[in-house]
């Protein structure tokens, strides 16, 4: 393979186009063009970052190492197989795909073409996120909130698959366990989808996550934070940064009554971030895996097992709304 490798973005939108504007930038990659199947939009981009606008999504992937998808969650196992029957390696958005079994069939073609399959779960290289993983240590309860106000963006799909997955594959990425069951509920709200959504997911080894996320709040919020037996960590992933409060071992024990300093127990470790931009990082992984340097740094494997979680939250979450009448009938 050539030093610098030949990418493509297909489908420039507000995702894309970040894709592409990071791609034209790194120096061991080449952002080969771009194809949407909006014309103008494509040509709109191209002009901006003086790159070329493909005419159809055959003739980018004919010449091209490697493609970003950020299409549409339902169109991305169409573009991928695309692209992967072509022995082009991919990066694709998350969700992964609609379906498990869209993810399968996926994951079967990469290894039958020996294909990199990335997925953007871009909260993994986040500055705050990165800078806690020295510190944690068995995690027994999380408690995550992604709020957001409406934009009218994502609603062809749950909030769920929208925004919450981005805290469940942090979850499992993070507690490395078995999920052993599920808890949700959610309402739709603004759209024909659920638009807040609350799921509560239990692990093998006990520990417990509770994950929020909206898309009709009235102020933004992205935090999560965990706790474990040596203190807990609090991050603000919009700020990409955060504290771990680490537990003491006092001189003394805590006698009953007597007055108590909570410094003495906890000491405030920052966690800040190094302001590198997570699109950028996560660019830079995947370009690295196209050079065969490396594994995906989010594999296929483990953007399905985000979708398969996400999937039963949506599930547990309809069938709830399946028994609650509808307001125009009550």
């Amino acid at each position: 393979m050539r030093d610098r490798v030949r990418i493509g973005v297909v489908g420039v939108g507000s995702v894309g186009q970040h894709h592409a504007r990071i791609l034209r930038s790194l120096p061991d990659a080449e952002l080969a063009g771009v194809f949407d199947r909006r014309v103008e939009r494509a040509a709109e981009i191209a002009r901006n970052l003086a790159a070329r606008a493909y005419p159809s999504l055959d003739a980018l992937l004919a010449d091209v190492d490697a493609v970003t998808i950020a299409v549409p969650t339902s169109h991305h196992a169409s573009v991928a197989t695309a692209a992967l029957e072509r022995r082009v390696d991919v990066l694709i958005e998350k969700p992964i795909t609609s379906t498990v079994q869209e993810a399968d069939a996926l994951i079967r073609l990469a290894e039958a073409e020996s294909r990199v399959i990335q997925v953007g779960h871009i909260e993994r290289f986040n500055g705050a996120v990165r800078a806690c993983e020295q510190y944690l240590d068995r995690p027994l309860f999380v408690q995550s909130d992604r709020l957001a106000p409406f934009v009218g963006r994502g609603t062809d799909v749950p909030v769920v698959l929208d925004l919450m997955i981005h805290d469940i594959d942090l979850v499992l990425s993070l507690v490395h366990d078995e999920v052993r069951s599920v808890v949700a509920v959610g309402v739709p709200v603004l759209t024909g989808n659920v638009d807040i959504a609350n799921a509560r997911i239990e692990f093998a080894n006990g520990a417990v996550a509770n994950i929020t996320a909206s898309r009709v709040s009235a102020e933004q919020q992205r935090k999560i934070r965990f706790f474990q037996p040596t203190g807990y960590l609090s991050l603000d992933l919009a700020l990409g940064r955060g504290k771990f409060y680490r537990r003491r071992i006092p001189d003394a024990p805590i006698q009953e009554g007597s007055p108590v300093s909570l410094a003495e127990y906890l000491e405030a470790v920052e966690l800040a971030g190094d302001a590198r931009e997570p699109l950028q990082l996560e660019m830079q992984a995947f370009v690295r895996a196209v050079k065969r340097l490396g594994p995906p740094a989010v594999t296929a494997a483990e953007g399905r097992s985000a979708l398969e979680v996400a999937l039963k939250i949506v599930e547990t979450i309809e069938a709830k709304l399946a028994h609650v009448p509808h307001p125009a009938s009550t």
